[in-house]
């Protein structure tokens, strides 16, 4: 019994001893965080980290709790399309499939636009509403969409890269055609429940009035229901012994979407990695790096209110940053901050 009590004393003060020096290790990356609450830009924050599934290092900053839910903005539009892409596994869509062919009222260019075009920020949509109209205030994405359709397109589909949420809204409509079910309903069905994020909706959003569902950047979430998602495209579609996406649907989400389309210079991938080129999106996801066989090493879904979800692949890593900005100052920017944790994980990890 004596020899029983020492050994359990001993794993403790070893299992003590690492957790303490883990800690240390990513001391750096908690005072950044909390100099960027002290600095006013958030009134909270959480982080979590895994690597190889093992969680490395959670924190909570001011306000914010495990139950805390934040809107993640455009960290929502990676969730977009993995509910999407459970249609495309069940053969419901295809990533070529026209907006026309879904809804004939698209008669005009937009309605030759691809999903995968929709999805890829490639579809030759309006970026966001013109400046003056009024905000939309549609009670369902039905609505919201046949809005858009007075909207007169940018461009050819394919064309050019713009990054924007109109087009995601027409993407949503289709998944709701092809399944019958309204959007909130499918992506509980297909992707809350089964991934256990049990408090991450897209409805009800209260914006004047509206409450159709803002796919592009008005789904809300918190830490550990965001963490869930990670686990599932870090393990190729697996979550907790479950397949919910087939491995081929994540490799497709993640390839190359842009292709030849033109894109501006300054977009995210360069002004935050510094690399050119138009290998920068795939579906719902930025392509941060690639390596020389163009496969993307480092994905990630940045909201302009400071969420910031990310999966390493080169070091076995996903994580999630969970905040959302209080007030805009000058010099800081939330959607061009944040994404500086994936280096800053990365060279935590590399130190012995």
């Amino acid at each position: 019994m004596k020899q029983l009590l020492v050994i359990l004393c001993i794993c403790g003060f070893f299992r003590s001893t690492f957790a303490q020096k883990t800690t240390e290790k990513f001391m750096p990356i908690q005072h950044k965080i909390q100099a960027w609450i002290d600095s006013g830009h958030y009134e909270g924050a959480s982080i979590v980290i895994f690597q190889h599934n093992h969680i490395r290092y959670k924190r909570y900053f001011g306000k914010y709790r495990p139950e805390t839910v934040v809107y993640i903005a455009s960290a929502g539009k990676w969730l977009v399309a993995a509910t999407i892409a459970t249609l495309v596994d069940e053969g419901k869509l295809h990533w070529d499939d026209k907006v026309n062919h879904w809804i004939p009222n698209f008669t005009d260019a937009k309605g030759e636009a691809t999903l995968a075009q929709l999805l890829s920020h490639t579809a030759g949509y309006p970026d966001y509403q013109p400046e003056g109209n009024p905000i939309d205030i549609a009670q369902d994405l039905p609505t919201s969409v046949a809005n858009l359709l007075p909207l007169p397109a940018d461009t050819l589909a394919g064309t050019k890269f713009k990054y924007g949420g109109l087009a995601m809204q027409v993407a949503g409509r289709i998944a709701e055609l092809a399944s019958g079910k309204n959007w909130e309903i499918l992506f509980q069905e297909k992707l809350a429940k089964p991934l256990k994020m049990k408090n991450t909706h897209f409805t009800p959003v209260d914006s004047a009035g509206g409450h159709a569902p803002m796919l592009g950047g008005g789904a809300r979430s918190t830490l550990q229901d965001y963490a869930n998602f990670l686990n599932m495209i870090f393990n190729k579609g697996v979550f907790n012994g479950k397949r919910i996406l087939s491995e081929k649907t994540i490799e497709l989400m993640q390839k190359d979407w842009v292709g030849n389309a033109q894109v501006q210079a300054g977009e995210f991938v360069e002004r935050a990695r510094g690399r050119k080129g138009t290998a920068i999106y795939g579906l719902g996801e930025w392509r941060e790096e690639v390596n020389a066989h163009g496969e993307a090493t480092l994905l990630s879904s940045p909201s302009w209110a400071g969420a910031y979800p990310w999966i390493d692949k080169t070091n076995g890593v996903y994580g999630f940053f969970l905040t959302h900005v209080t007030g805009f100052k000058k010099g800081f920017s939330p959607f061009y901050t944040s994404h500086e944790l994936a280096l800053d994980v990365r060279k935590v990890l590399s130190q012995k």
